[in-house]
């Protein structure tokens, strides 16, 4: 039996989710990646070739020039350094004096056309949150493929060459769990020290932060669950674990996430499932500023607790203790 989320917040005493002020305008911009991970609720992989177009990304720009209140731009994809126009919006961000995060795989670093991509992020200071599903070769792999393990620890080395993860160095470097099958991630602060240790006395690896993200039970990965018969299972235990405590820091609160079309979302799950923001299809050529969307109702759906279960997931990691 479907449990709505939106009926959950009403028995919890807890509001319906309204937008409010964005601060961080997140880019999908192109679905095309390297891997084709088991996780991803996007779908990405070498096969898929969607871009966002040239005019799309000046218009995101132009948005982002005019909506002061955005401190960051985060761009995820697929792999976001294969978009032509990835430098391009970098440079451009940054000359507006916004931060920016790029959501990298690891081993994108070492592919063709991309031997100076971490070198023109640590002259940029972008933040990198990079994936690492574990510290073990056989998790990693057996999510992510064979020979992804070393591949990112060769990746993380190098950006710890550049300055990346050091203390003092000012060029943030974080990692990014989610679990390897159909349970909660673990307790952020301790699974954190757990991978500062392995890495650290193994590889010689320094990071800032560890996130944990909860896998969210759609396309890709949904498929996945119902293949080994663990869906409804796994679609109980997030209802079952759905924390109040976690609900004032939902991402999608203060995102914007833009699709590879310029379409609107609240967040890259809904981006997923294809729940346009406020229910009504728009692009960012309709917008005058970004601050347009605030007080607007927030696309839910039973995928949302994903975001609330346990200590609770988003882009930034936990949500709650």
């Amino acid at each position: 039996m479907e449990i709505g989320f939106a009926s959950t917040l009403a028995t919890r005493g807890l509001a319906p989710l309204v937008r409010e002020s964005a601060k961080t305008l997140q880019l999908n911009i192109t679905r095309r990646c390297n891997l084709a991970c088991h996780h991803c609720h996007v779908e990405s992989s070498p096969k898929r070739f969607e871009t966002m177009a040239e005019r799309t990304v000046e218009r995101a720009l132009e948005l982002l020039a005019s909506s002061t209140g955005i401190d960051s731009v985060d761009l995820t994809g697929g792999a976001p350094e294969l978009h032509p126009q990835f430098r391009t919006l970098v440079g451009e961000a940054r000359k507006l004096g916004r931060g920016v995060k790029d959501r990298c795989n690891l081993v994108i670093l070492d592919e063709p056309g991309q031997a100076d991509t971490a070198e023109f992020m640590a002259a940029n200071r972008v933040e990198i949150v990079a994936s690492l599903p574990c510290y073990e070769l056989a998790n990693v792999d057996g999510q992510r493929g064979r020979g992804v393990f070393e591949r990112s620890i060769a990746a993380l080395r190098l950006l710890n060459g550049l300055g990346y993860g050091v203390p003092g160095s000012g060029l943030v470097l974080d990692l990014v769990y989610n679990p390897v099958g159909a349970s909660l991630p673990p307790a952020q602060a301790r699974l954190e020290r757990d991978y500062k240790r392995e890495l650290g006395d193994r590889f010689g690896i320094v990071f800032n932060r560890l996130l944990t993200i909860t896998n969210m039970p759609i396309r890709r990965y949904a498929d996945w669950l119902a293949r080994r018969g663990e869906l409804d299972a796994y679609q109980a235990l997030l209802v079952n674990h759905f924390n109040p405590a976690t609900v004032p820091g939902l991402m999608c609160r203060t995102t914007v996430s833009v699709d590879w079309r310029g379409e609107l979302f609240d967040c890259d799950f809904n981006q997923a499932l294809d729940l346009p923001a406020a229910g009504r299809r728009r692009t960012i050529f309709e917008l005058a500023s970004l601050h347009a969307l605030e007080g607007e109702a927030i696309a839910t759906g039973e995928h949302c607790f994903g975001c609330t279960a346990g200590a609770g997931s988003s882009c930034g990691g936990a949500l709650a203790t």
